[in-house]
């Protein structure tokens, strides 16, 4: 071996150690304990079942417990504040629909985060799908049905809100329908199916998960899907606009977040991971009976998604006439 290849050849073995070291120095130890999933929906709708089905999975694959912790309350501020105020080491995530993202920084003057500096973008979950429905006792068969029975009756009927797309919903059928009713507040679906069911509350824009089981028995009727096509499960039923209802331009969806500075290896690692559980057979056959659309994306991929929903809703909200309150 001459002098400059025995050089070589001893810069060459000096330099293992650092490449040995390398991977372990580009990734961060994770998980190392378990890991939350936090939601702003109490236990029983769609978004909870969707992700105590995903964190079977997770937990299977990330080798720690991932836990789903229900935080209700103030449209999803409650649960984002806390994800937003959590440590970034990837043990605290966010599971939020489009309203905690979309509707409290938008109608609220003073909101508790920034959807896009106060979080780091992780994963799209998927889409949602929502049915007009109201209780059985009302003598309705359809939309137009139901919008003429409060026509004649005007402030008698009241709408059950849980999120800001319902919200959104109420004020463009009151304002486009030229509807008389009257918004009752809830804190997430289950409460609101409940009501109707009840009486106490007549009609609402409900998810799959929690009015499918009903509007099968009977207790429920399904007036329309706010969808651009007849959907499969309930074929019989007319789309928004076949009967004569708004449709929702902006997107309503779901989407992981982590808190802000979160790592991006660990960002990165978890939405793989997400995206291996979303594309499993047997876990798009138990989502797709609760009427969810799961889909996928990179960190990438979402970050360049909010700025564009955030203008998407703002204008829906504008086009509503609804203000920051």
């Amino acid at each position: 071996m001459t002098a400059i290849h025995r050089r070589r050849f001893n810069q060459w073995v000096s330099a293992l150690p650092l490449l040995a070291a390398a991977p372990a120095m580009a990734q961060t130890a994770w998980p190392t304990k378990p890991v939350r999933i936090v939601l702003q929906f109490p236990p029983g709708g769609s978004t909870d079942a969707v992700a105590r089905i995903l964190s079977q999975v997770l937990t299977q694959t990330l080798g720690q417990p991932v836990l789903v912790e229900n935080r209700p309350g103030a449209d999803g501020a409650i649960a984002g504040e806390l994800v937003a105020r959590a440590e970034p080491d990837g043990h605290t995530y966010f599971l939020a629909s489009n309203t905690p993202m979309m509707q409290v920084p938008l109608l609220k003057k003073n909101p508790p985060y920034d959807p896009i500096k106060s979080f780091t973008p992780v994963t799209l979950v998927g889409r949602y799908i929502y049915v007009l429905v109201a209780g059985a006792q009302l003598p309705v068969q359809n939309a137009q049905e139901l919008f003429a029975l409060i026509r004649s009756q005007p402030g008698k009927f009241n709408y059950g809100s849980y999120s800001g797309v319902t919200q959104l919903m109420h004020t463009r059928l009151k304002n486009e329908a030229k509807l008389d009713t009257n918004m009752i507040p809830y804190k997430g679906e289950g409460p609101t199916i409940n009501d109707i069911l009840g009486g106490h509350v007549q009609f609402t824009y409900a998810t799959p998960a929690s009015a499918l089981p009903h509007i099968r028995e009977g207790k429920l009727k399904a007036l329309a899907v706010l969808l651009p096509n007849r959907w499969a499960t309930l074929p019989q039923v007319p789309t928004a606009a076949e009967s004569g209802t708004p449709a929702l331009t902006a997107g309503t969806w779901a989407a992981l977040f982590g808190p802000a500075r979160l790592p991006a290896d660990i960002a990165s690692r978890m939405s793989r991971a997400m995206a291996d559980a979303i594309a499993r057979p047997d876990v798009k056959e138990r989502v797709d009976r609760l009427g969810f659309d799961l889909a996928s994306s990179t960190p990438a991929e979402l970050a360049a998604f909010m700025p564009e929903q955030l203008q998407a809703w703002s204008k829906a909200f504008a086009d509503a006439g609804l203000q920051p309150e």
